[in-house]
């Protein structure tokens, strides 16, 4: 039994280690890009104060030039959805967390009327406040 050496207890195979973080790089990887969908909407650039952080991720209806509304919320962000189903989905968050601020997210080449429309709509389904998004103007530097 002289030529057989114990390995010492202080080696820690790493190999598991590194195949998990490789694993997890390859899952953030995937799902980064999905975090950023939304729909391209064309934000009015005007000066306009921060709103102060909360707590709540808030919930953003977008409008795009066609008058479509589009929900930050759900399977599928990028499709347009009716205002019966706003209604619906909107009225089911708010009861589930009644604290959650609610934007407007309206493209500057969409109607006014389109707009209007999808605030009556949120106040329908039981949205108190509903705030507007802009864009800040560009500097003139």
């Amino acid at each position: 039994m002289q030529g057989s050496r114990k390995k010492p207890i202080s080696e820690i195979n790493v190999v598991p280690y590194i195949d998990v973080m490789l694993v997890l790089l390859v899952i953030f990887m995937i799902t980064a890009p999905l975090l950023s969908q939304g729909v391209k909407v064309d934000l009015p650039r005007i000066p306009a104060e921060v709103l102060p952080p909360t707590d709540h991720e808030p919930l953003i209806v977008s409008v795009d030039a066609a008058g479509q509304a589009y929900l930050n919320i759900g399977d599928h962000p990028e499709r347009a959805v009716e205002h019966t189903t706003l209604v619906q989905r909107v009225n089911a968050l708010l009861r589930f967390r009644p604290q959650t601020p609610v934007l407007v997210k309206g493209d500057q080449a969409a109607r006014y009327g389109a707009v209007v429309t999808v605030m009556r709509v949120l106040k329908e389904a039981g949205v108190q406040s509903v705030g507007l998004m802009t864009q800040p103007p560009e500097s003139r530097e």
